[in-house]
């Protein structure tokens, strides 16, 4: 992979992160396009990179609810605040557990499987088009909803289930109100990445890739500014949108996907 490749890579993974569209799957698609060659380590390890860059773009956009979050728990008591700090923590759980459990057949997927890829594009249009139905509400995100929620971010894992469209979808689907969802969703991502990278620094994986430093420093920073971009302007498209729009697009992005890779 060059530079070249890793910059457009990163203004992929920013554009996509905020859209229900599965910003992993959209890396998998521009990778084969690309022709990247890269092992299934090194191939996860550029797109963990990339999370990372979009995690403190969502850190700074969110930066208000962010420092209420952690003003709320220096308190040390039960506010809103501790409450929505314990959801986070459950809903982490699922996508923990099978992280830990099959990590290496999750690194086996992104290796350019462009059929996966897109049958996986062809659910999540599914799971749009079915929250697009549910009415909107005012409830908020419940504890047991957190864990079922954190459950289709797990499932999200895979390359083409998109984590925002899951999980915003699951939540709407569960009754909560569409606002209370995308932030949810949004910010629920944010430990998993920060944690992921800890795990790869500690274990020693990122010092061991072969991937070269300077092409991880540009699709950092390319996905980072796009991020940016993308989280202030898309997100109040997500929320005010029909999710109907985002279906058509996963549908007809995912069967390109499935007639481009049996045309190969």
């Amino acid at each position: 992979m060059n530079a070249f490749d890793a910059a457009i890579l990163g203004v992929i993974q920013g554009l996509t992160e905020f859209l229900p569209v599965s910003s992993s799957g959209h890396l998998e698609l521009g990778k084969a396009i690309l022709g990247d060659t890269s092992v299934p380590e090194e191939s996860l390890l550029f797109t963990v990179v990339l999370h990372f860059a979009t995690a403190l773009s969502t850190i700074v956009v969110f930066r208000k609810d962010v420092f209420e979050i952690i003003g709320g728990l220096l308190q040390f008591k039960w506010n809103e605040e501790t409450k929505f700090s314990l959801k986070i923590i459950i809903s982490m759980i699922p996508a923990v557990i099978i992280g830990v459990l099959f990590e290496e057949e999750l690194e086996a997927l992104f290796s350019g499987n462009i059929i996966f890829v897109g049958f996986m594009l062809l659910i999540t249009a599914l799971l749009l088009w079915l929250a697009d139905k549910a009415k909107d509400t005012g409830k908020k995100v419940s504890y047991r909803n957190s864990f079922v929620i954190g459950v289709s971010q797990a499932i999200a894992m895979l390359p083409g289930i998109s984590r925002s469209g899951a999980t915003i979808s699951t939540s709407v689907l569960l009754g909560n109100d569409k606002t209370k969802a995308a932030r949810f969703s949004f910010l629920m991502v944010v430990p998993l990445i920060f944690g992921k990278i800890a795990k790869d620094i500690l274990s020693g994986e990122l010092a061991n890739s072969s991937t070269e430093f300077s092409v991880l420093a540009i699709g950092f920073v390319t996905a980072f500014i796009a991020g940016l971009i993308a989280c202030t302007w898309m997100i109040s498209l997500v929320r005010r949108s029909k999710l109907s729009w985002f279906a058509i697009y996963c549908f007809v992005v995912g069967l390109a996907a499935i007639i481009f890779a049996y045309a190969q």
